[in-house]
């Protein structure tokens, strides 16, 4: 199946090896599953939508909406995620359609979405050019007063957890970290393959500028995880009921701040047609 050349042979095998089906179902992942259900409920503002789920993995997301009444279309370069996106929709009373395919290219009609999520796009055109295709796409499929939510990785990501368990002091890593920091572009380095593979590491005013320089109307910027899970016992405070309500406090309070935002490893815009 010659499908498989939408995506380079690097990100094809990490995400073979690695499980984004069962990422979101531990650790952080469960936290970030519901964090994100919550930031992309914010900007459906009426029942049965049309939402195009763009770099949708094995379909997770497309799920609850679909159960929620929404009609979702997904978009995967993946083909183990095509299949298990598939198998997810089957068990549904409404399924959503599974379609193997690009961000810049996507097979739906003008004007016809009322939401477009792009979640994995973002984080894997390393070029400027292919992720701004991707966003032009994104809008030429929305409906006027349509919204886009284009979720990034933080320039900032890698150096903030190599401080914390001390992996910036391999000198592959800090190399990373740097071009990370200087160029957005991320390649994991041969002696860390766990490492997310071929990636753009966005700073929140070049995130702005590929959206905003489409003409497309700027609504917020928005912390995903923001700064709480910087918290030493982050993952026993927030199952304790109190501690919870205290982080996600801070999580609303500092969640638009755009001076707060490279403590959060990833970030979402917001932006209408």
């Amino acid at each position: 199946m010659k499908k498989k050349t939408l995506i380079s042979k690097e990100l094809d095998d990490f995400y073979n090896k690695a499980s984004e089906e069962t990422r979101l179902e531990k650790g952080m992942g469960i936290f970030e599953f519901e964090r994100i259900k919550e930031l992309i409920q914010q900007h459906i503002y009426k029942p049965n939508n049309t939402i195009i789920d763009v770099g949708g993995g094995t379909g997770k997301y497309a799920e609850w909406l679909a159960k929620n009444n929404h009609t979702v279309h997904l978009v995967e370069p993946v083909l183990k995620h095509i299949k298990l996106a598939e198998k997810r929709a089957k068990k549904l009373k409404k399924p959503f359609t599974v379609t193997i395919g690009e961000a810049q290219k996507l097979p739906f009609k003008d004007n016809s979405a009322d939401l477009v999520i792009l979640h994995g796009p973002l984080y894997h055109l390393q070029q400027r050019e292919d992720r701004v295709a991707a966003i032009i796409e994104a809008k030429r499929v929305l409906k006027k007063g349509g919204i886009i939510l284009g979720f990034a990785i933080n320039a900032t990501a890698s150096t903030v957890v190599g401080l914390m368990n001390g992996m910036i002091h391999a000198n592959s890593f800090f190399d990373m970290c740097k071009a990370e920091l200087t160029t957005g572009v991320h390649d994991a380095p041969k002696d860390f393959p766990f490492l997310l593979a071929d990636a753009f590491y966005h700073k929140p005013a070049g995130l702005k500028a590929e959206f905003l320089e489409q003409n497309l109307h700027f609504i917020n910027l928005f912390a995903v995880e923001g700064m709480i899970w910087l918290d030493n016992e982050y993952f026993a405070n927030m199952l304790d009921k109190k501690k919870s309500k205290t982080l996600k406090a801070l999580q609303t309070l500092t969640q638009n701040d755009e001076y707060l935002l490279p403590f959060s490893p990833h970030m979402m815009i917001a932006v209408k047609k």
